[in-house]
């Protein structure tokens, strides 16, 4: 993240805020220490200054004359809501409210820092809460080439790494593994010679057994004929270029450029592979509870944010493994 020029920084400073003279003063002060002292970016020094801006502007409004520094120290939780409920009227999103949030948290802490008094208002209103966003599932045709090594057979890279990274990505899509399952697998867990599951160590130190289908298998068979390395028993099933264990970046790497070589969204990404095994597996009338118990997860409701399951999915769900609504559909 760059930090702002002297140009840039005169820029924001020359913006003209509403407010009273001596808030004005206060927020050019501020403004400057978050670029020389803080050494945020150009970018995010010109949010701010935004943020504190359409702030300052329903202040005024809202108070009825410029806002003071003594006003503003003196703002109840209520008028801090009734701004962000302002925003949510005009369309701004829970992300865009944090930040804004952040920012008037931050010029509110520049205030007491500065012993005008207590701002105590900012810190009694709730973070907005943002929707978890997960990685859209790729096409099943999208997820079988990510996982097959001939896709970057044209990379200048040596035959045993491009098998590595394929045995890695088909544990993602082929058992709904989570990266670092994967990469904390032993040479002794390794799903070779006829082995059709594996015991993994998710999230909690939770194990749980997965099964493993033979195209798995192979490129894992694959990967190990070609390996350079001699992997004990208890090593990483998964080595990097000089035989120690795999990072996760890697793996990321691979992804990106297998993104560029498919023209793949940013969106596809490792996890998103995990999230197409369990869509995929959904689509195909897999169960709910079984899909859960694969990857992992401590709860149902996770399983089914994580699937982003639609309405009429989930009452065929219902529908077909709930006792009452069979009644129901039996005209009982």
């Amino acid at each position: 993240m760059g930090l702002m020029s002297s140009s840039a920084t005169q820029n924001v400073l020359d913006l003209v805020l509403p407010g009273a003279d001596d808030t004005r003063r206060e927020a050019m002060v501020w403004l400057a220490s978050l670029a020389k002292e803080r050494r945020l970016s150009a970018k995010t020094v010109e949010a701010y200054a935004r943020d504190l801006r359409q702030f300052l502007s329903f202040l005024t409004n809202h108070l009825g004359e410029p806002p003071s520094v003594e006003g503003i120290l003196g703002l109840k939780p209520l008028d801090i809501r009734a701004f962000l409920a302002a925003r949510r009227m005009d369309s701004v999103g829970s992300r865009s409210l944090m930040r804004q949030l952040a920012a008037l948290r931050s010029f509110a802490r520049h205030l007491e820092r500065e012993g005008h008094g207590t701002a105590s208002a900012f810190a009694a209103i709730r973070t907005p809460k943002v929707e978890k966003n997960l990685p859209r599932p790729l096409s099943a045709s999208s997820a079988v080439a990510v996982t097959d090594a001939e896709t970057r057979a044209s990379e200048n890279r040596k035959p045993w790494i491009l098998a590595r990274d394929a045995a890695v990505l088909s544990l993602l899509y082929g058992a709904g593994l989570r990266i670092s399952e994967a990469l904390g697998l032993q040479r002794r867990d390794a799903p070779v010679n006829g082995l059709d599951a594996i015991t993994v160590t998710g999230k909690g130190a939770k194990m749980r057994s997965v099964p493993v289908i033979p195209p798995i298998q192979r490129a894992v068979e694959e990967y190990l004929a070609l390996c350079p390395y001699a992997i004990p028993p208890e090593g990483p099933l998964f080595v990097g270029a000089r035989g120690g264990r795999l990072s996760p970046r890697i793996i990321q790497l691979a992804v990106e450029e297998l993104r560029g070589a498919l023209g793949l969204p940013d969106s596809a990404t490792p996890h998103a592979l995990r999230h197409s095994f369990a869509t995929h597996l959904l689509a195909k009338g897999g169960d709910l509870r079984g899909i859960q118990e694969l990857l992992g997860h401590a709860s149902l409701s996770t399983t089914q944010l994580y699937t982003k399951v639609d309405a009429a999915r989930l009452m065929d769900a219902f529908n077909a493994a709930h006792p009452r609504a069979r009644l129901k559909q039996g005209g009982k």
